[in-house]
């Protein structure tokens, strides 16, 4: 069965859906959470006679997967709806169908649905459900990969960071305070995704159950208790894990098809010879073949050779297997979104997520591209649709800062500051209604009377002052800093930069940010903090009229925000900026937060996608930490480092 054909379904749901002049308002199952207007359809009486008999749905019948009575393989890409902005995801959809591929994969970010408890967002770029319809619109299959833990490179793996306001928080175990939390979550987001299944006439056609348990391996009861929350909450398709060489063994789940996550021929052959150990004949699914690699601050960037990815699918094809291209089109960690490592040392993650993907950052084709065209190409019994026309690329004029506005200065804009007797970390701030802060910086203001060594924990990289002097940096490799001589009262501060919680490995559960614990000045605890929080949303900048702003100094005093304008014609496109000169900082356009730029590399621009530009004017602010530039360019090529776009 042609997943082109619920293009019938769900035009017919659209239709009857904007029908409905009186939608019923439809309370949300979770008690405290806002009531959403949805049309309750009868999907029976809007599905053809044909698909009214979808019973069975993808199986796993012996070594074959079946979709109904018919052998199926999975010809798969990811594609993270919340890194792409939805202007986009008609492009990059048409460009997976071009390639061959007749399956879209993607995470479910629970950090950036539910960023206060019981506060839940599905609007804009998080509308889940939109992206899901319009998949099934172009042809594409959909599998769903819910968490509640996605990894994905993502800060805390998508869970969100007011869960560790608990200080005996235990992450992705049976712990009361979080199976509570997910709960409540899952009737939510269910709720959205149930009637968008496979045998209700949608098109997801799997669930994963959570993401590489096997490797964290905390609690036997954990992956029953998902399974079982799933299946409760209306999960009728087929269920799968998904675990990389480290965890396979670990976790497998009765009644769940167990899928391998790799990169290399070389783990193919002995992970499905352990997948035939656990589980007997069942089909062979590589649920990520990761076609490139992450990057993070300061290191290279990653690239893996157009030949060798076409070698490894077709090995992996031939060997019976169906495929899932990790990532097909990896996006951007727009904001402050991005994960991090911390094994050895603390590593966070570059904004752009370009992964060296099948598609570019921006969407555009690669040598990985066209030979992957050509090899499913060769697959498919029809030919492909022609591939989309590249979107645009423009280089702008530069942009001037012609205001400014020093961090310091700020200060007295923003809400009062919390008082404390001791430094409260980022989690546990009395904001938000009572989540704490998630992302962005914070601010900690103490008196001191003398000089000598200070000493504490910093997560991740504090800048201090004296007054308002940078003095130098603390962080995980720098734990103490001499403070200078000083005549009576000074003013100490921490500019604290959360700069992405860990979202792989054993440590989760420590990933509270800001300063944590006491604050010591030579082994005494330092008292009495002002607390700002600087999380940089809109509602931050609301209170930066244009009126408190200055005219852009010849000696600015750093931290400082910078405002400008760009220029943009009758026809807004994408492109990239290029910030030479700058040195750390973050970058917003018209309200929207582009994400991190450091001059350490390897991402030397950032993208800025042509739909977040109005034809005309556009504002620009750059909160940079130390050192600002003259100008900010743009360019229609991106500096990744990456030789092989195709234009």
């Amino acid at each position: 069965m042609c997943p082109f054909m619920l293009n019938v379904v769900f035009v017919l749901y659209l239709a009857a859906a904007s029908a409905c002049s009186s939608p019923a308002v439809e309370h949300s199952p979770v008690s405290g959470t806002e009531e959403r207007q949805l049309p309750r359809l009868d999907w029976s009486s809007l599905i053809p006679p044909w698909l009214r008999h979808r019973q069975l749905g993808l199986q796993a019948k012996g070594q074959n997967f079946m979709l109904e009575d018919s052998p199926f393989w999975i010809f798969g890409g990811s594609i993270h709806y919340f890194r792409v902005p939805k202007e986009y995801w008609r492009d990059r959809l048409l460009k997976m169908r071009a390639c061959g591929l007749n399956t879209v994969t993607t995470y479910v970010p629970w950090n950036l649905h539910e960023p206060e408890r019981g506060k839940f967002d599905f609007s804009g770029n998080l509308d889940l459900e939109a992206f899901v319809l319009l998949a099934a619109e172009i042809g594409l299959w959909v599998i769903l990969r819910p968490g509640p833990y996605i990894c994905s490179e993502i800060d805390l793996g998508g869970l969100p960071s007011w869960l560790l306001q608990d200080p005996g928080m235990r992450l992705r175990t049976t712990y009361k305070g979080f199976t509570e939390a997910v709960d409540l979550y899952f009737d939510h987001l269910m709720y959205r995704v149930v009637p968008l299944q496979y045998k209700h006439g949608g098109p997801i056609i799997a669930v994963q159950v959570e993401n590489e348990y096997g490797s964290y391996n905390r609690d036997p009861a954990y992956m029953p208790y998902i399974k079982k929350a799933l299946e409760d909450r209306g999960i009728i398709e087929l269920l799968f894990t998904s675990d990389n060489k480290d965890g396979l063994k670990k976790g497998v789940v009765n009644g769940v098809l167990a899928t391998i996550n790799l990169q290399s021929q070389q783990e193919l052959q002995l992970l499905n010879t352990f997948l035939l150990s656990a589980q007997g004949i069942q089909p062979k699914m590589v649920t990520e073949y990761w076609t490139g690699w992450f990057d993070s601050w300061g290191g290279p960037h990653n690239i893996l050779d157009s030949s060798e990815v076409l070698e490894t699918v077709s090995a992996i094809v031939d060997a019976g297997s169906s495929i899932n291209l990790y990532m097909f089109h990896g996006g951007t960690n727009f904001g402050f979104i991005n994960g991090a490592m911390h094994f050895h040392e603390y590593k966070s993650d570059v904004t752009s997520y370009d992964y060296d993907a099948v598609l570019t950052e921006a969407g555009d084709y690669t040598a990985k591209y066209s030979k992957l065209r050509d090899f499913f190409g060769s697959l498919s019994g029809t030919p492909l649709p022609p591939p989309p026309d590249h979107l645009p690329k423009m280089s702008y004029e530069p942009m001037m800062p012609s205001f400014y506005l020093s961090l310091w200065d700020t200060l007295k804009y923003l809400e009062e500051p919390i008082k404390s007797e001791k430094p409260i970390n980022m989690e546990n701030l009395p904001i938000n209604n009572g989540n704490g802060q998630a992302f962005g910086y914070v601010l900690y203001e103490t008196t001191i009377a003398s000089s000598g060594v200070l000493s504490g924990l910093v997560c991740d990289r504090g800048q201090v002052f004296v007054n308002t002097v940078s003095i130098g940096f603390l962080d995980y490799k720098t734990t103490k800093i001499v403070i200078p001589l000083i005549q009576g009262y000074t003013v100490l501060r921490i500019l604290v930069e959360n700069r992405g919680r860990v979202n792989y490995g054993n440590n989760i559960d420590n990933q509270r940010k800001g300063l944590i614990g006491d604050l010591y000045l030579d082994n005494s605890p330092l008292k009495n903090f002002r607390i700002y929080s600087l999380d940089m949303k809109n509602g931050f900048f609301q209170r930066l009229d244009i009126h408190k702003w200055s005219t852009l100094p010849d000696t600015p005093t750093f931290p400082a925000f910078f405002l400008g304008s760009l220029s943009v014609g009758p026809n807004p496109s994408d492109t990239f900026l290029k910030l030479e000169g700058w040195e750390k900082g973050v970058v917003f356009i018209n309200g929207q937060n582009l994400g991190r730029y450091w001059n350490i590399g390897p991402q030397e621009t950032l993208y800025l996608p042509g739909a977040w530009l109005n034809k005309g004017i556009n504002q620009i602010i750059i909160f940079e930490e130390m050192m600002a530039g003259s100008v900010v360019q743009s360019t229609d090529i991106p500096h990744l480092g990456r030789n092989q776009y195709i234009h």
